[in-house]
């Protein structure tokens, strides 16, 4: 006797499953109410109309003549261009020349460098002289960062005879060593190389009374909160911080409560908010069209400046190659 198929058995409501050794069809029959998933998207969700929103000039409430800055300072200031403080400038300057702690929200080109370049260059220009041999200590995400600030220290701190020392990597670091035994007044750098150079008992930090943490939401952003706990971990205790951010995450918070000591609030950015003049649009298009269309919105829209994101490198580079042909000036960014 031959044993029934297991599909021919009874099934559990009713009559028994037939065995069908057919290939399965693909196409025809009855179609299908299932959607795609591109169809179950609501797309209404990322649709959003760019509103107009008519911003108040800022009232500046100091002038930089009004603060009480050396002379040499003063001119240095109206060398590098700059005529009237900007907002970021206007609120901190005042609460750093006080000694005050200070968290500043600002994004970069708002002028924060400035903001705590000019009051620690003057505090450094009336400690020379006394002894004291106090130091600044800069600290920043990156290296281009880090050398910006340095350049922009040695436009505004000259005359001063004070000198600066950018420890990032990439660049020798001999050359750096012999920079900080050669004695500096501003210590600029990146949190990685400034533990590599403390671990080689180069780098004292003893007499850094004034420390600064620029876009410290990056540094975090980038892994550096260990580094930088033991950087500060060798700081005097006494000593003033100011710390700046384009945002004012939970980790952010939880930074500047270990670090800062009553600091005053300065803002130059809306807090955590998207620009509302921002317009978003949803285009559904063919994935082989999609190239063809980014190139014909770029080129008639006559957009100026475009940010592409793609899913892998591969895809960046042929992107980028295909727009290149086309007659768009476009480069590739990725790891």
């Amino acid at each position: 006797m031959f044993n029934k198929h297991p599909s021919a058995r009874p099934s559990k409501f009713g009559r028994p499953r037939k065995f069908n050794n057919s290939r399965p069809r693909f196409g025809g029959g009855r179609s299908s109410n299932k959607r795609s998933r591109g169809e179950r998207i609501d797309f209404s969700r990322f649709i959003k109309k760019g509103t107009y929103i008519e911003e108040a000039p800022y009232m500046s409430k100091h002038t930089f003549a009004d603060f009480p800055f050396h002379e040499q300072l003063h001119k240095n200031i109206s060398h590098s261009g700059y005529t009237e403080p900007r907002p970021i400038q206007d609120q901190a300057i005042p609460s750093v020349l006080k000694g005050i702690d200070v968290f500043g929200m600002a994004n970069t080109g708002t002028g924060k460098t400035a903001a705590f370049l000019l009051p620690l260059i003057e505090k450094i220009a009336k400690t020379k002289g006394q002894n004291k041999r106090e130091k600044v200590l800069i600290m920043a995400p990156t290296r281009e960062l880090a050398l910006q600030i340095e350049s922009d220290f040695k436009k505004l701190a000259f005359g001063f005879g004070m000198f600066s020392v950018a420890c990032v990597g990439g660049l020798p670091i001999n050359k750096q060593i012999r920079e900080i035994n050669l004695g500096v007044s501003f210590i600029i750098g990146t949190p990685g190389r400034l533990r590599d150079l403390m671990d080689k008992k180069i780098l004292d930090l003893s007499t850094c009374y004034s420390v600064v943490l620029d876009e410290a939401d990056r540094m975090l952003d980038m892994g550096f909160l260990r580094d930088i706990q033991r950087i500060i971990a060798l700081l005097p205790n006494k000593r003033q911080n100011l710390m700046f951010s384009a945002t004012f995450s939970h980790d952010i918070k939880k930074l500047a409560n270990t670090i800062l000591n009553h600091p005053v609030a300065v803002e130059a950015t809306p807090e955590n908010i998207t620009a509302e003049k921002v317009e978003h649009r949803v285009i559904r298009v063919d994935k082989g069209q999609k190239t063809e269309l980014t190139i014909k919105l770029i080129t008639e829209g006559n957009w100026k400046q475009v940010l592409i994101f793609t899913r892998t490198k591969h895809g960046a580079n042929k992107l980028c190659e295909k727009l290149t042909k086309s007659g768009v000036s476009s480069a590739a960014i990725h790891g």
